[in-house]
Protein backbone atom coordinates (compact mmCIF):
# COMPACT_ATOMS: atom_id res chain seq x y z
CA UNK A 1 0.00 0.00 0.00
CA UNK A 2 1.23 3.51 -0.76
CA UNK A 3 2.12 6.25 1.67
CA UNK A 4 -1.00 8.19 0.74
CA UNK A 5 -3.23 5.39 2.00
CA UNK A 6 -1.53 5.31 5.40
CA UNK A 7 -1.64 9.09 5.69
CA UNK A 8 -5.34 9.13 4.88
CA UNK A 9 -6.08 6.39 7.40
CA UNK A 10 -4.02 8.12 10.10
CA UNK A 11 -5.77 11.42 9.46
CA UNK A 12 -9.18 9.78 9.80
CA UNK A 13 -8.18 8.22 13.12
CA UNK A 14 -6.99 11.56 14.46
CA UNK A 15 -10.27 13.22 13.46
CA UNK A 16 -12.25 10.60 15.34
CA UNK A 17 -9.98 10.96 18.36
CA UNK A 18 -10.35 14.75 18.54
CA UNK A 19 -14.13 14.59 18.21
CA UNK A 20 -14.26 12.17 21.14
CA UNK A 21 -12.37 14.61 23.36
CA UNK A 22 -14.72 17.46 22.50
CA UNK A 23 -17.82 15.43 23.32
CA UNK A 24 -16.39 14.32 26.64
CA UNK A 25 -15.41 17.85 27.63
CA UNK A 26 -18.84 19.24 26.82
CA UNK A 27 -20.70 16.62 28.80
CA UNK A 28 -18.45 16.11 31.84
CA UNK A 29 -16.08 19.02 32.04
CA UNK A 30 -13.07 16.73 32.42
CA UNK A 31 -10.07 16.25 30.15
CA UNK A 32 -9.99 12.47 30.04
CA UNK A 33 -8.77 11.05 26.75
CA UNK A 34 -11.20 8.73 24.99
CA UNK A 35 -10.60 6.79 21.80
CA UNK A 36 -13.59 6.42 19.50
CA UNK A 37 -11.74 5.37 16.35
CA UNK A 38 -9.79 2.23 17.17
CA UNK A 39 -8.80 0.03 14.26
CA UNK A 40 -8.78 -3.71 14.71
CA UNK A 41 -8.24 -6.69 12.51
CA UNK A 42 -11.53 -7.87 11.05
CA UNK A 43 -12.48 -11.16 9.49
CA UNK A 44 -13.91 -10.18 6.12
CA UNK A 45 -15.83 -12.34 3.66
CA UNK A 46 -15.42 -11.19 0.04
CA UNK A 47 -17.88 -12.48 -2.55
CA UNK A 48 -16.91 -12.33 -6.21
CA UNK A 49 -13.21 -11.97 -5.41
CA UNK A 50 -11.98 -13.34 -8.74
CA UNK A 51 -13.59 -10.54 -10.73
CA UNK A 52 -11.67 -7.64 -12.22
CA UNK A 53 -11.84 -5.45 -9.10
CA UNK A 54 -11.40 -8.30 -6.61
CA UNK A 55 -7.58 -8.62 -6.70
CA UNK A 56 -7.18 -4.90 -6.04
CA UNK A 57 -9.57 -5.04 -3.07
CA UNK A 58 -7.75 -8.11 -1.76
CA UNK A 59 -4.46 -6.24 -1.91
CA UNK A 60 -5.93 -3.18 -0.17
CA UNK A 61 -7.30 -5.24 2.75
CA UNK A 62 -5.03 -8.23 3.28
CA UNK A 63 -2.32 -6.52 5.35
CA UNK A 64 -4.77 -5.40 8.03
CA UNK A 65 -7.61 -7.93 7.94
CA UNK A 66 -8.17 -11.67 7.74
CA UNK A 67 -9.81 -12.39 4.39
CA UNK A 68 -12.03 -15.22 3.22
CA UNK A 69 -12.27 -14.98 -0.55
CA UNK A 70 -15.04 -16.62 -2.54
CA UNK A 71 -16.01 -16.87 -6.18
CA UNK A 72 -17.90 -19.23 -8.44
CA UNK A 73 -14.61 -20.13 -10.11
CA UNK A 74 -12.73 -23.09 -8.70
CA UNK A 75 -9.18 -21.81 -9.09
CA UNK A 76 -7.53 -19.08 -7.03
CA UNK A 77 -3.94 -17.91 -7.20
CA UNK A 78 -3.08 -16.27 -3.91
CA UNK A 79 -2.28 -16.77 -0.25
CA UNK A 80 -5.59 -16.01 1.44
CA UNK A 81 -8.31 -18.44 2.45
CA UNK A 82 -10.51 -19.28 -0.54
CA UNK A 83 -13.87 -21.01 -1.05
CA UNK A 84 -15.67 -21.82 -4.27
CA UNK A 85 -19.13 -20.34 -3.81
CA UNK A 86 -22.11 -19.22 -5.87
CA UNK A 87 -23.61 -16.07 -4.35
CA UNK A 88 -27.05 -17.33 -5.45
CA UNK A 89 -26.68 -20.27 -3.03
CA UNK A 90 -28.28 -19.05 0.22
CA UNK A 91 -27.07 -21.94 2.39
CA UNK A 92 -23.57 -21.59 0.99
CA UNK A 93 -23.42 -17.85 1.67
CA UNK A 94 -24.78 -18.27 5.20
CA UNK A 95 -22.23 -20.99 5.90
CA UNK A 96 -19.31 -18.96 4.52
CA UNK A 97 -20.31 -15.94 6.60
CA UNK A 98 -20.11 -17.76 9.93
CA UNK A 99 -17.70 -16.02 12.28
CA UNK A 100 -16.93 -13.02 10.05
CA UNK A 101 -17.15 -9.36 11.04
CA UNK A 102 -18.08 -7.91 7.66
CA UNK A 103 -19.12 -8.91 4.15
CA UNK A 104 -17.92 -7.30 0.92
CA UNK A 105 -20.10 -8.10 -2.10
CA UNK A 106 -18.23 -7.71 -5.41
CA UNK A 107 -20.34 -10.24 -7.30
CA UNK A 108 -21.80 -9.17 -10.62
CA UNK A 109 -23.47 -10.66 -13.69
CA UNK A 110 -24.37 -8.39 -16.60
CA UNK A 111 -25.85 -10.13 -19.63
CA UNK A 112 -27.73 -13.36 -18.94
CA UNK A 113 -31.29 -12.58 -17.82
CA UNK A 114 -31.76 -15.35 -15.26
CA UNK A 115 -28.24 -15.20 -13.89
CA UNK A 116 -28.35 -11.40 -13.62
CA UNK A 117 -31.32 -11.66 -11.26
CA UNK A 118 -29.73 -14.58 -9.41
CA UNK A 119 -26.45 -12.78 -8.80
CA UNK A 120 -27.33 -9.08 -8.64
CA UNK A 121 -30.68 -9.24 -6.80
CA UNK A 122 -30.98 -12.67 -5.22
CA UNK A 123 -27.29 -12.53 -4.33
CA UNK A 124 -27.86 -9.33 -2.34
CA UNK A 125 -30.78 -10.97 -0.57
CA UNK A 126 -28.58 -13.92 0.39
CA UNK A 127 -25.84 -11.61 1.66
CA UNK A 128 -28.29 -9.71 3.84
CA UNK A 129 -29.88 -12.92 5.15
CA UNK A 130 -26.41 -14.18 6.08
CA UNK A 131 -25.58 -10.90 7.82
CA UNK A 132 -28.78 -11.01 9.88
CA UNK A 133 -28.35 -14.70 10.70
CA UNK A 134 -24.85 -14.19 12.11
CA UNK A 135 -25.31 -10.70 13.57
CA UNK A 136 -22.87 -9.11 11.11
CA UNK A 137 -23.20 -5.35 11.37
CA UNK A 138 -21.28 -4.10 8.30
CA UNK A 139 -21.90 -4.96 4.65
CA UNK A 140 -20.14 -3.33 1.71
CA UNK A 141 -22.16 -3.55 -1.49
CA UNK A 142 -21.02 -2.46 -4.96
CA UNK A 143 -22.57 -1.50 -8.24
CA UNK A 144 -22.41 0.75 -11.30
CA UNK A 145 -23.36 4.41 -11.02
CA UNK A 146 -26.52 3.79 -13.02
CA UNK A 147 -27.80 1.67 -10.14
CA UNK A 148 -29.32 5.02 -9.15
CA UNK A 149 -28.40 7.43 -11.98
CA UNK A 150 -29.81 5.89 -15.12
CA UNK A 151 -30.49 7.58 -18.47
CA UNK A 152 -33.11 9.88 -16.97
CA UNK A 153 -30.32 11.56 -15.02
CA UNK A 154 -27.20 10.92 -17.04
CA UNK A 155 -28.57 12.19 -20.34
CA UNK A 156 -29.95 15.47 -19.01
CA UNK A 157 -28.70 16.35 -15.52
CA UNK A 158 -25.61 18.00 -14.00
CA UNK A 159 -23.89 17.81 -10.59
CA UNK A 160 -25.42 14.39 -9.90
CA UNK A 161 -24.76 13.16 -6.35
CA UNK A 162 -25.47 9.87 -4.61
CA UNK A 163 -28.47 11.25 -2.70
CA UNK A 164 -30.78 11.41 -5.70
CA UNK A 165 -33.93 9.27 -5.87
CA UNK A 166 -33.04 6.07 -7.68
CA UNK A 167 -33.90 5.91 -11.38
CA UNK A 168 -31.93 3.02 -12.83
CA UNK A 169 -33.85 2.68 -16.05
CA UNK A 170 -34.81 -0.69 -17.52
CA UNK A 171 -31.46 -2.08 -18.65
CA UNK A 172 -30.93 -5.59 -17.28
CA UNK A 173 -27.66 -4.89 -15.47
CA UNK A 174 -28.71 -1.56 -13.97
CA UNK A 175 -32.19 -2.73 -13.02
CA UNK A 176 -31.06 -5.91 -11.26
CA UNK A 177 -28.34 -4.03 -9.40
CA UNK A 178 -30.93 -1.44 -8.37
CA UNK A 179 -33.16 -4.20 -7.01
CA UNK A 180 -30.20 -5.51 -5.03
CA UNK A 181 -29.59 -2.06 -3.60
CA UNK A 182 -33.23 -1.79 -2.55
CA UNK A 183 -32.94 -5.14 -0.78
CA UNK A 184 -29.94 -3.80 1.14
CA UNK A 185 -31.84 -0.67 2.13
CA UNK A 186 -34.89 -2.55 3.42
CA UNK A 187 -32.77 -4.98 5.44
CA UNK A 188 -30.81 -2.12 7.01
CA UNK A 189 -34.06 -0.45 8.07
CA UNK A 190 -35.34 -3.62 9.72
CA UNK A 191 -32.19 -5.04 11.29
CA UNK A 192 -29.15 -3.92 13.27
CA UNK A 193 -26.69 -3.54 10.42
CA UNK A 194 -25.11 -0.84 8.27
CA UNK A 195 -24.74 -1.09 4.50
CA UNK A 196 -22.33 1.02 2.48
CA UNK A 197 -22.71 0.86 -1.29
CA UNK A 198 -19.80 1.99 -3.44
CA UNK A 199 -20.71 2.99 -6.98
CA UNK A 200 -18.23 2.74 -9.85
CA UNK A 201 -18.38 2.63 -13.60
CA UNK A 202 -15.23 2.91 -15.68
CA UNK A 203 -11.89 1.62 -14.38
CA UNK A 204 -8.53 2.77 -15.75
CA UNK A 205 -4.94 1.69 -15.32
CA UNK A 206 -2.58 4.08 -13.57
CA UNK A 207 1.14 4.80 -13.64
CA UNK A 208 3.31 2.46 -15.66
CA UNK A 209 0.30 0.47 -16.88
CA UNK A 210 -1.46 3.45 -18.44
CA UNK A 211 -1.84 3.61 -22.19
CA UNK A 212 0.63 5.73 -24.10
CA UNK A 213 -0.59 9.17 -25.18
CA UNK A 214 -0.81 8.04 -28.79
CA UNK A 215 -3.10 5.16 -27.85
CA UNK A 216 -5.54 7.21 -25.75
CA UNK A 217 -8.87 8.06 -27.33
CA UNK A 218 -10.41 10.97 -25.35
CA UNK A 219 -13.80 10.20 -26.89
CA UNK A 220 -13.81 6.91 -24.98
CA UNK A 221 -13.25 8.55 -21.60
CA UNK A 222 -16.47 8.53 -19.59
CA UNK A 223 -17.29 11.00 -16.77
CA UNK A 224 -17.35 8.37 -14.00
CA UNK A 225 -13.82 6.95 -14.13
CA UNK A 226 -11.28 5.91 -11.51
CA UNK A 227 -8.10 3.87 -11.32
CA UNK A 228 -8.33 0.32 -9.99
CA UNK A 229 -6.07 1.25 -7.08
CA UNK A 230 -8.06 4.31 -6.07
CA UNK A 231 -11.28 2.31 -6.26
CA UNK A 232 -9.83 -0.34 -3.94
CA UNK A 233 -8.79 2.30 -1.41
CA UNK A 234 -12.45 2.99 -0.68
CA UNK A 235 -12.92 -0.47 0.85
CA UNK A 236 -10.75 -0.22 4.00
CA UNK A 237 -12.28 3.19 4.66
CA UNK A 238 -15.78 1.74 4.28
CA UNK A 239 -15.03 -1.17 6.60
CA UNK A 240 -13.38 0.87 9.31
CA UNK A 241 -15.54 3.99 9.56
CA UNK A 242 -17.51 3.89 12.85
CA UNK A 243 -21.28 3.49 12.65
CA UNK A 244 -21.85 6.84 14.34
CA UNK A 245 -19.97 8.63 11.58
CA UNK A 246 -22.48 7.46 8.98
CA UNK A 247 -25.57 9.63 8.40
CA UNK A 248 -27.84 6.59 8.14
CA UNK A 249 -27.76 2.78 8.17
CA UNK A 250 -27.70 2.61 4.37
CA UNK A 251 -25.37 4.99 2.56
CA UNK A 252 -24.32 5.26 -1.10
CA UNK A 253 -21.03 6.79 -2.27
CA UNK A 254 -19.86 7.79 -5.74
CA UNK A 255 -16.27 6.66 -6.30
CA UNK A 256 -14.59 8.39 -9.23
CA UNK A 257 -11.69 10.77 -9.78
CA UNK A 258 -12.06 14.56 -9.76
CA UNK A 259 -12.97 15.74 -13.24
CA UNK A 260 -13.55 19.32 -14.46
CA UNK A 261 -16.93 18.83 -16.17
CA UNK A 262 -18.80 18.34 -12.87
CA UNK A 263 -21.53 16.09 -14.24
CA UNK A 264 -21.22 13.86 -11.18
CA UNK A 265 -20.28 14.71 -7.61
CA UNK A 266 -18.06 12.77 -5.17
CA UNK A 267 -17.96 15.32 -2.35
CA UNK A 268 -19.81 12.98 0.01
CA UNK A 269 -17.09 10.32 -0.35
CA UNK A 270 -14.42 12.84 0.64
CA UNK A 271 -16.40 14.35 3.50
CA UNK A 272 -17.63 11.15 5.18
CA UNK A 273 -15.28 8.35 4.14
CA UNK A 274 -12.16 10.46 3.81
CA UNK A 275 -11.63 9.03 0.32
CA UNK A 276 -9.88 11.04 -2.37
CA UNK A 277 -8.53 10.04 -5.74
CA UNK A 278 -4.75 10.10 -6.04
CA UNK A 279 -4.83 10.00 -9.84
CA UNK A 280 -7.29 12.24 -11.70
CA UNK A 281 -6.41 10.63 -15.03
CA UNK A 282 -5.46 13.94 -16.64
CA UNK A 283 -3.72 12.02 -19.41
CA UNK A 284 -7.17 11.06 -20.69
CA UNK A 285 -8.82 14.47 -20.75
CA UNK A 286 -6.41 17.38 -20.29
CA UNK A 287 -5.67 19.06 -23.62
CA UNK A 288 -1.91 19.49 -23.19
CA UNK A 289 -1.66 15.82 -22.19
CA UNK A 290 -3.30 14.72 -25.42
CA UNK A 291 -1.33 16.93 -27.79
Amino acid sequence: MGAGWYMERFSLAIQGFVEAIKVFNEESGTSTWIYTCEYREMKVLILGSNGMLGPYVEKALQDDHHLILTDIQEEYEGNNEYLQLDVADLEGVVSAAEGVDAIVNLSVLRHDRKLAFDVNARGCYNVMKAAVHHGISRVINTGPHFTIAGPGYEDFEFNINSEIPSQSGTGLYAHTKSLGQEICRVFSENHDLHVITLLFYNFKESGDNMLSASAIDPNQFVPFSVTWEDAARAFPLSLEIPDDKLPSKCEIFNIFCDLPHGQFQNEKSRRILGWESTDNLEEYWKIDSLE
